[in-house]
């Protein structure tokens, strides 16, 4: 009897963490904020409460199309804003800011004011 050899493959060999190419990373506190705070939702609204201290209700309007029928319907949504200096009063077109919660409620901030209510 001839004893027939099998063909024995070889394995890839790994490389190990030491030889693998470094990766290098940028330490958070070298990057500008920009690059930070890019990830924030911005939205621009129209103001329709300022009766609290230093928060105002921004009302955000949005037109959607209707998945079914197709036709473009109108929707809405009411957001806190925190306003440091109450500066945005009724009817002022103002842009928001996503941050941390500061309330139940208050999750948005008033980055700028955008048009002045006439």
């Amino acid at each position: 009897m001839s004893e027939e050899q099998t063909p024995v493959q070889e394995t890839p060999v790994q490389e190990t963490p030491e030889e693998q190419a470094p990766v290098t990373q940028t330490p958070v506190a070298q990057t500008p904020a920009t690059e930070t705070r890019s990830r924030r939702k911005v939205r621009v609204g129209v103001v329709v409460s300022e009766g609290m201290d230093k928060t105002v209700m921004v009302r955000i309007d949005r037109k959607m199309r209707h998945a079914r029928y197709g036709k473009i319907v109108a929707r809405s949504m009411k957001l806190a804003a925190h306003d440091e200096n109450n500066e945005a009063h009724v009817g002022d077109t103002v842009r928001v800011m996503e941050i941390r919660p500061l309330s139940k409620t208050k999750h948005w901030r008033l980055v700028e004011i955008v048009e002045r209510a006439k």
